[in-house]
């Protein structure tokens, strides 16, 4: 009898065990698989969604969502050896800066120097800290600092009247990304030979000027003046890519100092459907144009008066330092005489979007601010021709719109030099070379058709006619009148004979004939660039300052170059 009992107790006891081996199994089965797939969900998850989850002060120290890494060690540090530092980096500056404020000197003045020069007791904190990867030999680092310092700055200043003024420079406020560049990495210890140190971005600069026991709004136009200089003298001495180069190993480190190396060819052609700013008539816009904002290398065009759709045809050259990260900037303003003028609008393009030795046609759209990157109002376009020319460019150039055409008179002079011996390889000679090249050739333009131009009569239709204009010659053509009729056909050929291809540009307004007059319909615009390069094409174009329509011509080039001294 007890055998039979201990048997029942043993299979009861064996199948619990079994049953909750069974149990336990599948319930760690099911925990594996709910961490796999939390794993998972974290592992899908975005910077964003952690933000949402947890509140930054959630996370360790040694948690960065940014590309900027934190250094509060290096501001801990900063802050101790401060004094030493702001002994020397106040003479460099001083050295450095005094000569640039003495070339921009305004015209009212006749010295402008430091008496005093300290950059206070407050360090500089920095905010961040990242590395680019540049490729070369060397590694070249980013530090984003924020200034609000207590420096002792004082301009000795002399004006043309005679009178001397002590001007302190107060109130400083500063936000901007510093570059510094070790190259080369050596072997011996400190691993690098020099190290360039430059303002990369400078995202705010505010302070105040006072004349010490006086008051400088006396003196019209000073502050404005001292200001400008200021600001000049920043832009020319510290900001990318002007670099200042610091010897740490001996060595010649010439290759690091900033030097050109090419040309940007700019070709302002018109804007459009620019923001009238005049109560009665209409905006009277002007260009500015400039790689880097400095004075003498800024470019202004003339003024269009009374015109929203300005043509300009101006042709402008600037010095290139550094393709990577430079970039062309254009402001347009509208004109108010006396008065200060107020900006209309302003684009930028990167040089590195530049293919060197090919022309690129682009309409920029005009924002407010280039610093903001959203703006949904319309404040027109502006139409550009861009070419940018390394010096030496005779590596592996050919033409820029047809490869496997020979090379045109401009690319044989860009490439070889005039008579075809020397490359070009240098500043000066690239600039006194292009002035010696002109091109020459007989323009031909065959006018074939119009397509969906606007009705203008009361029948819903049009008597189009096509008047051409060459800008600089003004010689005149215009084809016949195609009554009743929006998409007219002409099939009309005009020869141009043309003494400065490259400066000159085509315009074509279609008009519609009416008994008692005429009615504007819209105008093309183009310049001869592509079709000097290319040699011959065929395109639709749309009218500008029209509804609708579009222009199917034909152009041809047949070249007559020749060169002329200057």
């Amino acid at each position: 009898m007890g055998f039979f009992v201990g048997l029942i107790m043993g299979l009861a006891v064996g199948l619990a065990l079994i049953v909750g081996f069974v149990k336990y199994e599948n319930a760690r089965s099911n925990r594996r698989t709910q961490l796999a797939n939390t794993v998972a969900a974290f592992a899908r998850m975005t910077v964003d969604d952690s933000r949402k989850i947890l509140s930054p002060d959630r996370y360790p120290s040694w948690v960065v969502f940014s590309q900027r890494q934190k250094l509060t060690w290096l501001n801990l540090h900063l802050t101790k050896i401060w004094p030493y530092v702001n002994e020397a980096a106040s003479e460099l500056i001083k050295t450095s800066v005094e000569p640039v404020l003495e070339q921009y000197r305004p015209i009212i003045l006749t010295s402008l120097k430091f008496s005093k020069f300290s950059l206070g007791t407050v360090a500089p904190q920095f905010t961040g800290v990242s590395i680019i990867e540049t490729g070369e030999d060397g590694v070249t680092m980013e530090l984003e600092m924020n200034w609000d310092g207590n420096p002792s700055i004082v301009l000795d200043i002399k004006t043309r009247l005679g009178v001397g003024l002590p001007v302190q420079v107060k109130n400083i406020g500063f936000t901007g990304v510093f570059r510094l560049i070790f190259k080369p990495l050596v072997d011996e210890f400190p691993c690098f030979g020099a190290v360039c140190c430059s303002l990369r971005e400078k995202k705010d600069l505010d302070f105040t000027l006072k004349v010490i026991g006086g008051d400088i709004s006396t003196i019209p136009g000073l502050y404005d003046a001292i200001e400008g200089t200021i600001r000049d003298a920043i832009e020319d001495t510290l900001m990318w890519p002007a670099r200042k180069v610091v010897p740490i190993l001996p060595g010649d480190y010439s290759d690091l100092e900033l030097k050109p190396v090419g040309i940007l060819e700019v070709k302002l052609v018109q804007a459009k459907e620019l923001t009238n700013k005049d109560i009665i008539g209409k905006s009277d816009p002007y260009a500015e144009l400039y790689v880097r904002p400095l004075r003498d290398r800024m470019k202004t065009s003339k003024t269009i008066n009374n015109d929203l759709n300005p043509i300009w045809n101006e042709h402008y050259e600037f010095i290139v330092e550094d393709a990577s990260t430079q970039h062309l900037v254009v402001k347009v303003y509208d004109n108010e005489g006396v008065q200060a003028s107020e900006l209309l609008g302003c684009a930028q393009i990167l040089l590195s979007e530049l293919q060197p030795g090919k022309v690129k046609d682009v309409w920029l759209k005009l924002v407010k601010d280039l610093e903001v990157h959203r703006d949904n109002k319309n404040r027109g376009q502006v139409h550009l021709e861009l070419l940018y020319c390394p010096f030496g460019m005779e590596n592996g150039i050919t033409n820029p719109f047809a490869p496997n055409v020979s090379l045109t008179s401009l690319e044989k002079f860009l490439k070889s030099g005039v008579n075809g011996t020397e490359p070009i390889a240098n500043e000066k000679e690239v600039m006194q070379k292009k002035r010696e090249v002109i091109i020459r050739g007989v323009f031909s333009v065959t006018v074939i058709s119009a397509e969906d131009l606007p009705a203008v009569d009361l029948m819903g239709k049009a008597d189009p006619y096509v008047v051409l204009t060459m800008k600089k010659s003004e010689t005149r053509n215009k084809t016949r009148v195609v009554n009743d009729s929006l998409n007219p056909v002409w099939n009309q050929t005009f020869d141009f004979v043309v003494e400065d291809g490259l400066h000159d540009m085509l315009i074509l307004e279609v008009w519609d004939h009416d008994t008692f007059g005429k009615d504007y319909m819209g105008r093309c615009i183009l310049t001869l660039t592509r079709v000097i390069l290319e040699g011959e094409y065929k395109e639709q174009f749309q009218l500008d300052e029209a509804k609708a329509g579009k222009l199917n011509l034909h152009l041809k080039w047949m070249p007559q170059p020749i060169y002329r001294d200057s």
